[in-house]
């Protein structure tokens, strides 16, 4: 039987984004880009949204950074190749509907509710946060599920920690669907190759926040200085010693990146044997990275010439999510029963 993940709905319509916290990094090409790739040539409806509303609730004294981060990470999304011509590009703030369905989804789910989901709990322990946590904050799922919602979008392709996020947006359309009338669809995930990938330092996983990224607009000496950091293992002191390569950065890496599985898996054995350095196999994985991040680097550095060009793609793109929003809301009002003129 095939799961909902891999079941493709009807009328396909995709939504996703990132927050402009930041330039992208590996993490956000393997857990989501690679996908909306895929799905901008597959969908009858695609949408990438800039989700600016949703950095402010940790970044909320510092609005340059989200501002001038808005080209930054829609840089990275057109050099990866996200076509305009498939894709609707827009800035969450700049359509009000959501924020407007944001308020009313608020009816629809409980302060507990919200505290339990996985993903802001990790994200508040990450951040520090206590009982001080901006509402917000808090209430990111709800603002998330009004993302998603507002245009009715049914696939979304997130990383492995998102996934509690799609869950509870079905829960909330669940909810409104059975208090006022049928207005939303079920809404399916679709997971990256690689669900999660690991920083540079060994941690779970690689973030913008803990500033352990390889990213899409590294040059090579940025990529040599990191992949010569990465964490290998600690009892590998000499070359002819034996190593491991569970829990190894440097093969994990290899194993997602570096298309040559058989010579990998040679790597993997010798290194297990003794007699292979670890300096060896990160030159290895310094040519494969940039392999992969020369030809988005490139890409970057001729679409940054022209800024207002993209501007106007983001422009553009957010009168025509408009639109659909619009679209959604008067649906919901009717359904409400509030819309009175």
């Amino acid at each position: 039987m095939l799961q909902m993940t891999d079941m493709k709905p009807k009328n396909l319509t995709v939504l996703t984004g990132d927050r402009p916290t930041g330039k992208l990094h590996l993490g956000h090409f393997v857990g989501s880009i690679q996908n909306r790739l895929k799905l901008q040539d597959e969908a009858d409806k695609a949408f990438y949204m800039i989700a600016d509303v949703q950095a402010l609730t940790d970044n909320a004294d510092n609005p340059d950074k989200v501002r001038n981060n808005v080209l930054e990470v829609a840089l990275d999304n057109l050099a990866c190749g996200i076509d305009p011509a498939k894709t609707t590009m827009f800035i969450q703030s700049q359509v009000p509907e959501i924020a407007e369905l944001t308020i009313f989804f608020l009816n629809l789910v409980t302060l507990a509710r919200l505290k339990r989901n996985p993903t802001v709990k990790s994200e508040m322990q990450q951040k520090g946060f206590g009982e001080d946590v901006p509402a917000g904050f808090l209430m990111y799922p709800v603002s998330q599920a009004s993302d998603i919602l507002s245009f009715k979008a049914n696939m979304i392709p997130v990383g492995e920690d998102q996934k509690p996020m799609i869950e509870q947006t079905n829960e909330i359309a669940d909810t409104f669907n059975r208090l006022y009338s049928e207005v939303f669809a079920h809404v399916t995930h679709k997971l990256g190759d690689t669900a999660r990938l690991i920083g540079i330092d060994g941690n779970a996983k690689m973030s913008k926040s803990l500033d352990n990224g390889i990213y899409l607009s590294d040059s090579r000496e940025e990529i040599e200085r990191k992949v010569m950091l990465m964490y290998t293992d600690p009892t590998h002191i000499r070359v002819e010693d034996p190593g491991h390569v569970e829990g190894n950065v440097v093969f994990a890496y290899l194993d997602i990146f570096d298309e040559k599985k058989d010579e990998v898996a040679e790597l993997k054995a010798q290194y297990e044997k003794g007699g292979l350095g670890d300096v060896v196999i990160k030159k290895r994985l310094i040519d494969v990275l940039e392999s992969v991040i020369a030809p988005i680097r490139e890409r970057r550095e001729y679409i940054a010439k022209d800024p207002k060009a993209v501007m106007e793609i983001l422009e553009n793109g957010t009168e025509k999510a408009r639109k659909v929003a619009a679209e959604t809301l008067r649906e919901v009002r009717q359904a409400m029963k509030i819309d009175y003129f």
